[in-house]
């Protein structure tokens, strides 16, 4: 008889804890759903906010685990459907090793875009959107890329003071305010915002768009280290919802949050970044149907990329 009673109080109990562990995950998911609609509404005057996106027309391969490569565009649009990419990046992500990384290619690489012949690679946007420019790059520099992300300059704003409220700390070389409607003073600062991205896309001095190049993964790698210095997955679908409006993605919300989610609860190592063309690989050329480019030794590139995402 009493270990009959013993018996029942373990099975209660066990239902009791089953319970709460239910009404556990449902308070989660709750007010995670309630987190990242408020981020939403937060930001409503983001420019993809309606957008019907350009996802189906991507053909890159669909990753739930494993290494990750995410197409990163900045687009100076003005009104167009596809305008030239001011920035082209792609990051990659080991979901194993938890290593983050990060390759910059210079928009005046000189490359074949297929069915278009040989142009700078930002054209390849212009031309196709970011399927094309999938394509070409797997074409020249054969990484296949997952995904895509497109930013663009009001959205990077945006995103930046949500992801560091307090700013990035930067050091600047000299005075910035050519072509980027603000003037940037020299010296260690703090900026937000506006400023920020003048940062980012100063290329009028002596530089030009390698400086740039250069300031855009500090800034990245800056922001990633703020993200994460968040250290709360609770705050995770609220930041998800406001930078949402402000990215054109194929990424899908439960991806997004899986990468989140992975990223914040385990020890991410530092942003390891490359530039292609890779120092020694290119000539400066002029051709009559591109203009200036980067004339580039296609077969080293190809070999850096290799080995960087490999190591």
């Amino acid at each position: 008889m009493e270990r009959m009673l013993r018996r029942k109080k373990r099975v209660r109990w066990k239902r009791v804890m089953l319970l709460i562990f239910i009404l556990m995950i449902g308070s989660v998911s709750a007010y995670a759903t309630y987190q990242y609609k408020q981020g939403i509404s937060l930001g409503k005057d983001g420019k993809f906010n309606d957008d019907e996106k350009v996802a189906k027309a991507f053909q890159g391969e669909d990753v739930k685990f494993g290494r990750i490569n995410v197409l990163l565009l900045g687009s100076d649009s003005r009104g167009e459907e596809h305008s030239r990419t001011d920035s082209i990046m792609i990051a990659h992500y080991d979901q194993d090793t938890h290593q983050s990384k990060l390759i910059s290619i210079m928009r005046d690489t000189y490359v074949n875009i297929p069915g278009h012949g040989k142009q700078k690679i930002n054209a390849a946007y212009a031309y196709g959107g970011p399927e094309l420019l999938r394509q070409t790059i797997k074409e020249n520099f054969d990484i296949d890329v997952n995904y895509y992300a497109i930013v663009d300059f009001e959205g990077f704003s945006k995103i930046a003071d949500i992801i560091a409220p307090d700013g990035i700390e930067v050091d600047v070389p000299h005075e910035m305010k050519y072509g980027i409607g603000t003037t940037i003073n020299p010296g260690k600062q703090t900026l937000h915002g506006d400023k920020l991205l003048g940062y980012v896309r100063f290329r009028h001095d002596n530089l030009s768009d390698f400086g740039r190049v250069q300031r855009q993964q500090e800034v990245i790698s800056k922001l990633k280290d703020q993200a994460l210095s968040i250290g709360s997955i609770i705050k995770l679908p609220k930041i998800l919802g406001v930078i949402n409006p402000y990215v054109d993605t194929n990424l899908d919300t439960p991806t997004l949050f899986s990468l989140g989610k992975d990223l914040l609860t385990n020890k991410s190592k530092d942003l390891k970044s490359i530039r292609t063309p890779v120092d020694g690989s290119f000539t400066n050329e002029q051709f009559k149907n591109a203009g200036a480019v980067l004339s580039i030794n296609l077969e080293q590139n190809k070999s850096a990329l290799n080995a960087f995402l490999s190591s």
